[in-house]
């Protein structure tokens, strides 16, 4: 199974990287929208993670010949809703003989890129020819993977059960592991680990960094103790993801002495070699402790770690500076980020404007943002949910209505926080019943499944609610609570006062605005199987 997951000082300023040619269409004063609002109706369509190998690809060595052809035809399909087979289809049909090893280098690369549904329709291709493509344990493995993430954990459950016995080795156990993890099921999860212990299978740290991923998601920190506990009695050696984790545990519980003894312990393993991802970690812990000093020390030990042309600590670093508050830093790193690599991800321009964004440059946030607009392939909602947040805390809901428009003649289709923060502008100036036409169209939102409000948000709905004498406008928002899902996480509803007996299983399936500390460590170790 695949599980996943580094600068020379000097003084830098963004003035001679920056177009300011363009004016802004949401400036002008007199293009705020009225009173009564109307949103247009849009349409809804729909890092690299440095991947670690635990032995599930298991790819003969042979010089590319096909496969980023095959790649990129995919990549590019018109139709994507036609399916990659189609795609293999007609190479085949031109006299293009496919191979095994072509296939799946492809499947590893649409992984790479969260391709998930192209990949497994490339398995589903193979499994429709048996008489030429002869499928192992680590293809069923990343099958798995592939349905849990496309299909849901129940048809991946169903794929694992028709497997043979004789097939299920620790991969195909791992990859259903994991997908209980990802999808928060933490009695299935506890359950499967225990099988694996059963089966001899838990010899080596990955089933255990995949249940201390589980555990920092849910907050019990003790049982990351308890893990690292199981591992050093049974002498199974802690590799460089359990020290992560355990670093981020001891961390997220307040304790920068334990953190630090659990680094000491960490440098005196010479198996070890702490990464970019152990100091981003730590200067993570030590911004929320308030010890600034020591996270740009960490920060500078980031920088001196990365390697290759790997673009994701930039973002981890523009990010830490900006919550370190370290303007210069911020435009340091963005230079020299921008001299390395001719074009930078959507990703990459999120971490810079919120960095700014956080730090009330809010001028120069905006002129990042219209030096990416030419740059962009798609418009993700995201980046402009920045620019937009801003204004609506800054009390202008008419520029954030403005820019909302703006998007929407980019072609941008606006997500459930887009929504939530016209929601918010609305919620300041008491304006009930277009408050919740925004929470609607959230909740109808393309992805909002996986999307819960604000707790503080929807306290505030409710109080002004209250104050207005309009029960139902609150009623219909706890309807919408209730049918989404969102309720059946006690956690959640109790911060918003809706606190309710559950009686299935306390499965967690969805963020209460996770600590940025888990997220640095915990989305490279899980960027894929």
């Amino acid at each position: 199974m695949l599980l996943q997951p580094s600068l020379h000082h000097q003084k830098a300023s963004l003035s001679s990287t920056i177009s300011y040619s363009r004016t802004f269409p949401w400036k002008n004063p007199h293009c705020g929208l009225r009173q009564t609002v109307y949103y247009r109706k849009l349409l809804i369509t729909c890092s690299i993670s440095q991947v670690h190998s635990y032995g599930t690809l298991d790819y003969e060595r042979r010089s590319m010949v096909k496969w980023n052809s095959i790649h990129r035809r995919i990549s590019l399909m018109e139709r994507p809703e036609l399916g990659a087979g189609t795609v293999l289809n007609e190479m085949e049909k031109d006299g293009k003989k496919l191979t095994k090893w072509e296939l799946c280098r492809v499947v590893k690369e649409l992984r790479k890129f969260k391709r998930h549904k192209q990949a497994l329709e490339v398995y589903d291709w193979m499994n429709n020819r048996e008489e030429r493509f002869r499928l192992s344990a680590s293809d069923a493995a990343i099958q798995l993977d592939l349905i849990a993430k496309v299909r849901g954990v129940s048809a991946a459950e169903d794929f694992f059960l028709r497997l043979p016995n004789t097939i299920k080795d620790k991969r195909i156990y791992g990859a259903l592991l994991n997908a209980y993890v990802r999808a928060r099921m933490r009695e299935k999860a506890e359950s499967m680990i225990d099988n694996i212990r059963n089966k001899g299978f838990a010899t080596h740290a990955l089933p255990f960094n995949v249940m201390m991923t589980l555990y920092m998601n849910l907050k019990e920190y003790d049982k990351v103790d308890m893990m690292i506990s199981e591992m050093m009695e049974k002498n199974i050696r802690l590799d460089i993801y359990s020290y992560n984790i355990w670093l981020s545990s001891c961390g997220s519980q307040g304790s920068v002495e334990r953190m630090e003894q659990v680094f000491e312990q960490m440098r005196l393993d010479n198996t070890i070699n702490p990464n970019w991802t152990t100091f981003s970690t730590m200067a993570t812990i030590y911004i929320k402790m308030g010890r600034l000093e020591k996270a740009e020390d960490c920060l500078r030990r980031v920088e001196s770690r990365i390697k290759g042309r790997d673009r994701i600590p930039y973002h981890y670093l523009l990010s830490l500076y900006g919550n370190v508050g370290n303007k210069e830093e911020v435009y340091r790193v963005w230079n020299i980020y921008k001299s390395i690599f001719t074009s930078i991800p959507n990703l990459g321009y999120h971490a810079i404007i919120s960095s700014l964004v956080r730090m009330g440059d809010i001028e120069t946030a905006e002129k990042i943002y219209e030096e990416w607009l030419p740059t962009k392939t798609s418009y993700d909602p995201r980046i402009g949910n920045l620019l937009m947040g801003w204004y609506v805390k800054e009390g202008n809901l008419d520029k954030a209505e403005s820019f909302f428009n703006h998007i929407a003649e980019l072609g941008g289709t606006p997500n459930s926080s887009t929504w939530e923060i016209l929601a918010d502008g609305h919620i300041r100036q008491k304006r009930i019943s277009e408050a919740l036409s925004c929470f609607k169209e959230a909740f109808l939102a393309e992805g909002s499944k996986l999307w819960k409000p604000k707790p503080v948000l929807v306290s505030s709905f409710f109080k002004l609610c209250e104050e207005e004498s309009d029960m139902s406008s609150k009623g219909v928002l706890e309807g919408w609570l209730r049918q989404s899902g969102c309720l059946e996480d006690e956690s959640y509803a109790s911060l918003i006062g809706l606190s309710e007996e559950v009686s299935t299983e306390k499965d967690r399936t969805g963020n209460i605005n996770d600590s940025e500390d888990n997220e640095i460590l915990l989305n490279q170790f899980q960027g894929g199987v």
